[in-house]
């Protein structure tokens, strides 16, 4: 991940950390605050997605697969 990416998602979860606590100072429940909290960081990524941390989760689920079904591929 590039510095101007990287800069600019830690500014968005600066904001979402910022905007969860005026809800939770304004009286928001917990849930809805941790709801705001899970949504704004899906679209977060989605918007700034890290593809660093992509490929190595797909690069593990691989090797997992690999391990899981290697004696059955036909359970594949």
């Amino acid at each position: 991940m590039d510095d101007l990416k990287l800069t600019q998602r830690v500014q968005g979860l600066e904001d979402i950390k910022q905007r969860a606590l005026e809800m939770a100072q304004a009286g928001a429940d917990d849930l809805t605050v941790r709801d705001f909290i899970t949504d704004s960081k899906k679209t977060l990524a989605f918007a700034l997605p890290d593809e660093d941390t992509m490929l190595k989760a797909a690069d593990a689920a691989k090797r997992f697969r690999t391990m899981t079904f290697n004696d059955r591929p036909e359970e594949r």
